[in-house]
């Protein structure tokens, strides 16, 4: 069965090839922002926010993709119980990562599997994030050595790179702070039969 990452999310990639999971990337097409206001309108929890996104694009691909598993992902940022999205820009990462110094937050992922239109299988994972207090001067660095590279993901940090120096504790699955709980969504592919159990 061709297994499909409804996704184009580089660190996604980068953990599904580092486990050895075949797959082919076809980015999902949904109005993320669309579908967040609206269920943020209908009082749904952060938890939920982030599987019904990851449903609605695992949904989407498996529709032209129907014999196909795809998978489709999302993770939400939520901190003093507001839901934050990505940034637009470094002048706005920075404004960002000064929120969150010396804070916590929390990171939510979700995964959704889909066959033939309908999902078979999802999990969400959460973890906490407290961030050091850090200076302007270390911010100014670690903003200059990462990029525009900070954009992809949600804090503006990837924990694999600099953005480990950000943190005062870490507490939940590594996988899942990249965005893709690996252990549950490896046990589920295995039962399917995408890879050898």
């Amino acid at each position: 069965m061709t297994f499909v990452l409804a996704s184009t999310s580089a660190s996604r990639a980068r953990i599904l090839a580092g486990a050895r999971v075949p797959f082919l990337v076809v980015p999902a097409d949904i109005d993320e922002s669309a579908l967040k206001a609206t269920l943020l309108k209908q009082n749904k929890t952060v938890q939920e926010v982030a599987q019904a996104l990851a449903e609605a694009k695992a949904i989407d691909i498996s529709k032209v993709r129907p014999n196909a598993l795809v998978l489709g992902a999302d993770q939400v940022l939520e901190f003093g119980g507001e839901l934050l999205s990505k940034c637009a820009d470094l002048a706005a990462a920075r404004a960002l990562l000064q929120r969150l110094r010396g804070r916590q937050h929390r990171l939510i992922s979700a995964l959704a599997l889909a066959e033939a239109g309908k999902v078979v299988w999802t999990h969400s994972e959460a973890a906490s994030l407290t961030m050091r207090a850090f200076s302007d001067a270390f911010l100014d660095a670690y903003l200059s050595a990462e990029g525009s590279a900070v954009l992809d993901g949600v804090g503006c940090y990837r924990l694999e790179t600099m953005g480990a120096q950000l943190f005062a504790r870490v507490e939940g699955d590594y996988f899942s702070i990249l965005g893709l709980p690996l252990q549950p969504l490896l046990a589920e592919l295995r039962l399917k039969g995408v890879i050898a159990s």
